[in-house]
C-alpha cells in the first residue's frame, strides 16, 4: 500500500491532528478541542495524539491483531506515560481515531467517533464514519452556531457546550472517543472490505471531509480526483480556499474558522 499523507493546522494553535502511512496502515487521530479549558493534564493534546499515534503504530505492527485490541492496548499504554496527570477529569485529553489496514485480500477499519474513512469503490463512495456525537446536546450546538466566530458570544456558548459534552463523553448516554480508558475501544466501529471492491481510500479528519459534508463545495468523485491529479496537500488547500470566503462562519457556522486538516491517501 501507498500512503501520501499531510496535516495542516486551521490556524495559530499548534495542530491537534496526528497522522501516519505505512505499507500496512493508514490511520488520522483528531484531538478534542479543549475550548480553553482545564484538561487535568499538565501534557496537552498535541503531546497526546503523538504518543497514542506512536503506540499505535506499535500495537498494530502485528498483521493478525485485531484493530481494538491494538487500540485498547495502545490507550492503557498511553495511560501509564502520564499517572501524575488526573485521568479520570472528564476533559483529559481526547482524540478520534481512524485506521486502515491493508491485508493480502481485504482492508480492515477502525472509527471511533467522526474522522471518516472514505473508499472509492468499485460501484460507489463508501463512508464509513461514527456520528454519534452529533446527537448529543442539539440545543447547545446550535447556540454555538447562532454566533460569528471570533466573538465573545461564540467562545462563551462553545465553552458551555465543551463542558456539557464532556459529562457525556464515553458514557452510554452520549458519545465514545480515545482517552485513558482502554474499554473505548470495544465501542468504535470495526469492520473488512474485500480488497477487489476498493480501489482507493481516503482516511481523514472532520476537518477535511466537511468540504463535501458540510460545506457541500465537491463531491466524494472531486475530492478523490484531486486526490489522484495533485495529492493531499491540494485538497487541503481547496478547504483552506473555500473557508477564506467565509471567515466568520455566517455562511457554514462552525466552532473554528480553520479546523486542523488531515489526510492520508491510500493507493495499491
Amino acid at each position: 500500500m501507498r500512503v501520501c499523507i499531510d496535516t495542516h493546522p486551521g490556524g495559530a494553535n499548534p495542530n491537534e491532528d496526528w497522522v501516519a502511512g505505512t505499507p500496512t496502515l493508514a490511520m488520522v487521530l483528531d484531538g478534542l478541542s479543549t475550548a480553553g479549558l482545564a484538561t487535568g493534564c499538565r501534557h496537552g493534546v498535541p503531546w497526546y495524539v503523538a504518543h497514542l499515534g506512536g503506540q499505535l503504530v506499535s500495537t498494530l505492527a502485528d498483521l493478525d491483531r485485531p484493530l481494538a485490541d491494538g487500540l485498547a492496548d495502545a490507550l492503557e499504554r498511553v495511560a501509564a506515560m502520564h499517572p501524575e496527570c488526573d485521568l479520570n477529569a472528564p476533559g483529559t485529553p481526547s482524540a478520534t481515531v481512524a485506521i486502515l489496514r491493508h491485508g493480502q485480500e481485504a482492508l480492515d477499519h477502525l472509527v471511533l467517533a467522526d474522522s471518516p474513512i472514505v473508499f472509492d469503490g468499485s460501484r460507489d463512495y463508501a463512508v464509513i464514519t461514527d456520528l454519534r456525537v452529533d446527537k448529543v446536546l442539539p440545543e447547545l450546538r446550535a447556540e454555538v452556531e447562532q454566533h460569528e466566530t471570533h466573538t465573545s458570544g461564540h467562545r462563551e456558548a462553545l465553552q458551555r457546550f465543551v463542558l456539557a459534552q464532556r459529562q457525556v463523553r464515553n458514557t452510554t448516554d452520549g458519545y465514545w472517543v480515545a482517552a485513558s480508558r482502554p474499554e473505548a475501544a470495544e465501542h468504535a466501529l470495526t469492520g473488512t472490505t474485500p480488497l477487489r471492491e476498493v480501489h482507493s481510500a481516503a482516511v481523514m479528519s472532520d476537518g477535511v471531509s466537511r468540504l463535501v459534508t458540510e460545506y457541500e463545495m465537491a463531491t466524494w468523485s472531486e475530492v478523490f480526483t484531486t486526490l489522484q491529479a495533485a495529492g493531499p496537500r491540494e485538497l487541503i488547500q481547496t478547504v483552506r480556499k473555500v473557508e477564506a470566503t467565509d471567515p466568520t462562519g455566517r455562511r457554514w457556522p462552525r466552532y473554528k474558522s480553520g479546523d486542523d486538516a488531515t489526510i492520508a491517501y491510500c493507493q495499491w
